[in-house]
């Protein structure tokens, strides 16, 4: 059933890179240093804000244990991912495997704040509580996580690249790039000559004098140019110097246990976040695979669910993941080394708490536009790396990402107002032109209903009709269950969307047997433009 193009075949392995010839570093890899380096900084500052701010932990347990906690997982999950890429560069042949990025996932900070921890929180009035509560959640991600390590790997063989590389491209289109982009246009006079600096830099061959890495370059000006502007604080930034403590990662198993204790109400979240995980992990992978880069799947799926475990047990919530953008850093030179670096230099900040002093001394307007480089170069990859006639079905993927995003900026808007949409109203919604109840239903479970619309598509382009019906009954079994188009795994969570998809399976079965439904498409491969 997959469209997926075969890889490239193995080097002769006669000509394999011994251990002496293949490189720990090359000036590729301090580019991508850099940039990987300030994204996971980004990430960890978010969570560190978002802990104290909203769930009310305190500032010495944050970066006392949670940080601590975390640097541990971001540690051994690259060391393990630069171990992969090596034994890949040396099956293969080559030297210019790249490592898998891994860092904090994104959209698990939030969920596992606002969806997870703020409840138990509002409810109990309990930091504490809350935050075993969180450990609990995370601890079951993993699990989920490497329980599909064993099905994600039939999974990846059956779905198309288009659906695996578009429902990549709508993350990266809404949740990697429109905040940093949004970031960057209010303060412009920052952002902006950042931006320039790493678009030039990555995406054209014209080197900076001595050969600077472009990622340090660009923080640097943004980072002048901040502080020359008055845009940044001294005050601050004495404060932050002096609130440095250093944290020493230590188990918290009697938190875990005791948030496992009362697990019920969380495996409604847990379920889905954790489905999504390994499905974000396969696009990953495909992504990389469309690269150059082949990496075992189920490989990647355990790392990913041990490090949410062993975060847990240190007492952070927050489960790491393999990131989008490989090809990205790819593209800036990283090779195998780089992600380690990043995990190893990212953690130590971590266990001498000199987070507060990076917030205070780097403007967040010179750091996000290497995002929104992530951002733009998986947006074009699920593009190039599909044949032609399938960048329909990678539109199609996108869809739902947008649907969700869009869904989101109205309920914090509505929020920040003191309302919600249901007290708003659908039909006062509708008739200021918000198809409100429209987006939230496509946009529930939206890496899910990518992959599944983008594989519909996909397979109704290439003409294989009974595999788009059967296609059809997946997405209509995960309605039926709320995996997709519905707020909460529950039995009939949305019959009418699931009826939908049944419907639309009777058409693509009716199609199969019209005349001229069995003369084959010829996929046109010369037109793939990366990865092979």
């Amino acid at each position: 059933m997959s469209t997926t193009t075969d890889p490239a075949p193995p080097a002769d392995p006669s000509s394999a890179p011994t251990s002496k010839s293949l490189p720990w570093w090359t000036r590729g890899d301090t580019n991508a240093f850099f940039g990987l380096g300030f994204n996971i900084l980004v990430n960890v500052l978010t969570l560190t804000g978002l802990m104290i701010a909203v769930v009310n932990v305190s500032a010495g347990d944050v970066l006392g244990t949670v940080l601590p906690a975390l640097g541990v997982a971001l540690i051994l999950g690259n060391l393990y991912y630069t171990f992969l890429a090596r034994r890949l560069a040396k099956r293969e042949g080559r030297d210019d495997v790249t490592a898998l990025p891994y860092g904090p996932s994104v959209p698990h900070m939030f969920i596992v704040v606002f969806v997870v921890m703020l409840p138990v929180y509002l409810a109990t009035n309990d930091a504490m509580q809350a935050w075993q509560a969180g450990l609990a959640w995370a601890f079951m991600i993993g699990v989920i996580v490497m329980i599909g390590a064993f099905v994600g790997p039939y999974v990846r063989k059956i779905t198309p690249r288009a659906a695996m590389l578009g429902t990549l491209a709508g993350i990266s289109i809404t949740f990697i790039s429109m905040r940093p982009a949004a970031q960057m246009w209010e303060v412009a006079w920052i952002g902006l000559p950042v931006l320039a600096i790493i678009l030039i830099g990555f995406f054209t061959d014209v080197r900076l004098p001595g050969n600077i890495p472009v990622g340090l370059a660009a923080l640097l000006v943004g980072t002048a140019i901040g502080w020359i502007g008055g845009y940044m604080s001294v005050p601050d930034l004495t404060q932050a110097v002096s609130d440095i403590a250093i944290g020493v990662p230590d188990q918290r198993f009697d938190m875990l246990f005791s948030g496992l204790g009362d697990l019920a109400p969380l495996l409604g979240t847990a379920i889905p976040l954790g489905v999504y995980n390994f499905t974000e992990a396969m696009s990953n992978v495909e992504s990389a695979a469309a690269a150059g880069d082949n990496y075992n799947l189920r490989s990647v799926l355990l790392a990913d669910g041990a490090g949410a475990c062993i975060g847990a047990a240190f007492g952070s919530p927050f489960p790491p993941a393999v990131y989008i953008g490989h090809p990205g850093w790819k593209d800036a030179g990283g090779r195998s080394t780089y992600s380690l670096a990043s995990g190893v230099a990212i953690g130590v900040l971590c266990f001498v708490g000199l987070f507060g002093v990076l917030e205070a001394l780097l403007p967040v307007p010179a750091i996000v536009p290497i995002l929104l480089y992530i951002g733009l170069l998986i947006g074009a990859q699920a593009f190039q790396a599909v044949p032609r006639l399938h960048a329909i079905a990678v539109v199609a993927a996108i869809l739902p990402n947008l649907a969700q995003w869009g869904s989101g900026m109205i309920d914090n808007a509505l929020s920040a107002a003191g309302t919600t949409a249901g007290e708003v109203g659908d039909e006062a919604l509708n008739n200021a032109g918000v198809v409100y109840e429209g987006l939230q239903t496509l946009g529930e479970g939206a890496v899910l209903v990518g992959l599944v619309l983008g594989a519909i598509v996909t397979f109704i382009l290439d003409k294989k009709f009974h595999y788009a019906a059967i296609a059809c009954a997946v997405g209509a079994v995960l309605s039926f269950i709320g995996l997709i188009h519905a707020p909460e795994v529950a039995w009939a969570a949305n019959p009418e969307v699931a009826l939908g998809y049944l419907f639309f399976g009777i058409v693509c079965v009716a199609y199969w047997f019209l005349p001229g439904a069995r003369t084959p498409v010829t996929v046109d491969e010369a037109d793939v433009v990366a990865g092979h």
